[in-house]
């Protein structure tokens, strides 16, 4: 460990230090918020599988939802860190605040630079090592884009990214880069049924569509409807 792990009061710092207006710090923090919450609900989910894999019908399945009302998921290999994911969610997006093309600050409404947009999550990684942050969380910003974008994808279409695998090294980071694709910061801001996500994936090739497929069936689904009533968002 070379860096710090942040508290939850750090990591608001961390977000007030860098973002360019209160409407921008609004858009991103509650985003961030949204996908920690998403994110500890399906570790809660993942954890309490591998406590009762014993008794799971066979498959190591189960159709019962959670407390938070998460359904399905597979039995993880090992307990997941709660905490960590908390900290990794909150922290993810937090390179976006580099990518506005109207930031708040211009008297128009927020809208984000889609040439840029692609390259937040490596903004995000440095801004957190520059910071001080440990690598291991630094790394939940740089590795949550898509559902995995691998060095191969970054040649072939010629996005702006250094070639380099920008995909999850463990599963806490794996968690929040699928929590991540429940909650859309466009604007307004919205969230993603399953379905509506495998529509967008699909965009970018039956792989990219199958991997986020098979992120469902490894995780699970949370209560998309009561998420959407709680943060006052629309669900599309």
């Amino acid at each position: 460990m070379s860096g710090y792990i942040p508290t939850l009061e750090q990591i608001d710092e961390l977000h007030k230090k860098i973002a360019p207006s209160q409407a921008a710090y609004d858009l991103v923090h509650t985003h961030c918020v949204i996908v920690a919450t998403i994110g500890c609900q399906i570790v809660r989910r993942q954890n309490a599988l591998f406590t009762r894999r014993c008794t799971l019908p066979a498959g190591g399945e189960s159709l019962v939802p959670s407390p938070d009302g998460v359904v399905g998921g597979q039995v993880p290999p090992r307990l997941l860190d709660e905490h960590l994911v908390m900290i990794g969610g909150l922290l993810h997006d937090i390179g976006t605040y580099m990518v506005f093309k109207h930031d708040g600050t211009d008297g128009e409404p927020l809208k984000f630079s889609g040439k840029k947009y692609i390259t937040h999550g490596l903004r995000g990684y440095r801004y957190l090592l520059d910071e001080g942050v440990d690598e291991s969380i630094a790394q939940f910003a740089r590795n949550h884009t898509g559902v995995g974008l691998t060095r191969e994808a970054v040649v072939a279409q010629d996005l702006p990214l250094p070639p380099d695998d920008y995909v999850p090294v463990n599963l806490e980071q794996e968690v929040v880069m699928y929590a991540d694709k429940f909650n859309s910061k466009s604007l307004p801001p919205k969230f993603l049924t399953v379905d509506a996500y495998t529509a967008r994936a699909e965009r970018f090739g039956e792989q990219n569509k199958r991997q986020w497929l098979e992120l469902v069936d490894k995780y699970g689904v949370p209560d998309i409807p009561a998420l959407a009533e709680k943060y006052h968002q629309i669900v599309i």
